[in-house]
């Protein structure tokens, strides 16, 4: 089913006239909403912790700052920029006793509001604008090139009758309507996003890449050609098939790597794998992922901590680091 695609032209920027934006958190995607907007010539009004090191920041880059709960009284709007796992405590705490009817309640990303961790009264509206794309690239189209990065759009409650509108003159504020606004559902954002992440993103790409490498490892190849082989070009690959999509990748690269491609990606990527995928988004659906990553958080992030310390000490990383120190013009960045 195609869905609706909304531009500047079907954006009425009255909407926003004579109201304040509240931005919740000052991160990849707050900075770029907040400074989109402000420039755009949109009142904003960044919410941050006491002590926050974007307190200062947002200041100086022009913007008014205060605490979560002093910016939800005084927002018309206010965008929940934060990440998922601390959004239900932050509502409940500071955003919720200061939610009056007719507001406006925005988000960036659906889990929270589609898995129910936070539950905002039927007497204000509930959108969400999703950038598809990091925030600095979204904030350096703007500023660099005058354009933007397409977004989607849903509405999961219109209490005052003109959600959609308020959530057509945001997405054209941080210049998102410039590129094209896609309507969809917070059920269809958010569980299409965990999916792309978890088995493809990166949690497939991740998973085949490490597998390819190892494999080639312990066949006797030198580790620094596997790395070269399984992740290194890898990059060049993606910018083809994003360019063009899979025929302009495939009439970009030789015969040979075409007809590998063609009869031997089903032998790795089969029915086996079509089967894990059906069960992580069968987990994905039926809640089970939200409840266990919203539990691992409550509970110290134990076991995700562990995972990340030793995916970050792997093979792979270490023959990594070597060669990308040979690349400066990849401006390498390390993750201790």
């Amino acid at each position: 089913m195609a869905v609706n695609i909304y531009t500047d032209k079907d954006a009425d920027m009255s909407f926003l006239e004579g109201k304040t934006v509240g931005m919740i958190g000052y991160g990849s995607q707050g900075h770029a909403h907040a400074l989109n907007l402000h420039d755009s010539g949109i009142k904003v009004m960044v919410g941050l912790y006491e002590g926050s090191a974007s307190r200062q920041v947002a200041r100086d880059a022009g913007l008014a700052v205060g605490s979560v709960a002093e910016v939800a009284k005084e927002a018309e709007i206010m965008m929940v920029a934060i990440p998922d796992h601390v959004q239900k405590d932050v509502y409940r705490d500071e955003i919720e006793p200061n939610l009056g009817p007719g507001k406006a309640l925005m988000f960036a990303h659906g889990f929270t509001i589609h898995y129910q961790f936070v539950v905002p009264p039927p007497t204000v509206d509930v959108l969400m604008i999703a950038p598809k794309a990091p925030g600095h690239r979204m904030r350096e189209h703007f500023v660099e090139q005058g354009i933007g990065v397409p977004c989607l759009l849903a509405v999961h409650q219109d209490a005052t009758g003109n959600a959609k509108n308020i959530g057509l003159a945001y997405a054209s504020g941080i210049g998102c309507a410039r590129a094209g606004v896609l309507e969809t559902t917070f059920k269809d954002e958010t569980e299409s996003d965990l999916f792309g992440e978890q088995s493809v993103l990166c949690g497939g790409v991740t998973a085949l890449i490490n597998l390819a490498f190892e494999t080639l490892v312990e066949r006797g190849y030198p580790p620094e050609i596997a790395y070269f082989e399984c992740l290194h070009e890898l990059k060049m690959i993606v910018d083809l098939i994003q360019q063009g999509g899979f025929n302009y990748m495939r009439y970009s690269v030789s015969d040979t790597a075409e007809y590998g491609d063609l009869t031997r990606g089903t032998r790795v990527v089969d029915d086996h794998v079509r089967e894990n995928m059906n069960r992580v988004l069968d987990d994905i659906q039926s809640g089970a992922f939200a409840k266990e990553w919203m539990a691992e958080c409550d509970e110290g992030r134990h076991n995700f901590l562990r995972l990340r310390q030793e995916a970050r000490t792997s093979r792979i990383h270490e023959v990594g680091r070597g060669l990308r120190e040979m690349m400066p013009w990849m401006n390498p960045r390390e993750i201790e």
